[in-house]
């Protein structure tokens, strides 16, 4: 199985056609095993779709076989995230939860966390029962990578809560998102935890304190798009 710090290595989420091509030469490399090479190929499907090429990752997927639960369960995600992403967030629903019973069955908190994740995406009127079974499988990781997690689960809840009107439980989740950015995650998620609680502060009508708080982002990143835009907003 390969170990988060190798797709880690691979992964620019924000260059999906640069990640597709480390992938598909890492699955090349030499020495690399079938189940490996076999769970680099679900993560180009994840690539291609990331480029809204939505059919060939399908076809791609078709073609993986190996039996196990690391190479099983990414293959229903990929499934799943093709058909979230493609507008079809209800068909997406039974791959997630496919995915979660097989990862829970394996022991596979990772994986099984990032189903619950997207269920919680795309299951949107369940989406804080999601959200708190993989916050609950967080409490017992042992690795700060598997952790790293929190960030995106209360991010995600957050903008949830944020989009239906509950503004003060979303900026409680955004605060536990930035939380969990100082101590798990990237400089970029704790810049757009930061981002994401000035924006929902903006929301709440506090102003002075959203101001603040783009300020000193724009002094850290100044051609940041979002951080322009609300700064425009708060008139600045």
């Amino acid at each position: 199985m390969l170990t988060h710090q190798q797709l880690d290595a691979l992964w620019d989420f924000a260059d999906p056609a640069g990640s597709e091509s480390r992938l598909r030469a890492a699955a090349l490399e030499p020495g690399t095993s079938p189940e490996q090479r076999a769970e680099l190929e679900t993560q180009v499907a994840r690539a291609m779709g990331l480029q809204e090429r939505f059919d060939e990752a399908g076809k791609l997927l078709d073609r993986i076989i190996f039996d196990s639960p690391p190479v099983t369960t990414r293959v229903l995600l990929e499934r799943g995230r093709i058909l979230n992403s493609s507008g079809h967030p209800g068909d997406a629903v039974p791959y997630f939860t496919r995915a979660h019973v097989v990862a829970r069955r394996a022991g596979l908190t990772f994986l099984d966390v990032d189903a619950l994740h997207m269920l919680a995406i795309a299951d949107p009127e369940n989406a804080a029962d999601w959200t708190n079974q993989a916050l609950g499988m967080l409490d017992e990781a042992a690795d700060e990578r598997t952790k790293r997690w929190a960030v995106a689960l209360h991010n995600n809840l957050g903008w949830h809560l944020h989009d239906s009107g509950h503004l003060d439980e979303a900026l409680t989740q955004f605060s536990l998102a930035q939380g969990a950015a100082i101590r798990f995650g990237s400089e970029d998620q704790r810049f757009h935890a930061r981002w994401a609680t000035a924006r929902c502060l903006r929301s709440l009508g506090r102003l002075d304190e959203a101001l603040e708080i783009q300020r000193e982002l724009s002094l850290d990143r100044p051609d940041d798009e979002d951080v322009r835009a609300e700064l425009a907003e708060l008139g600045a």
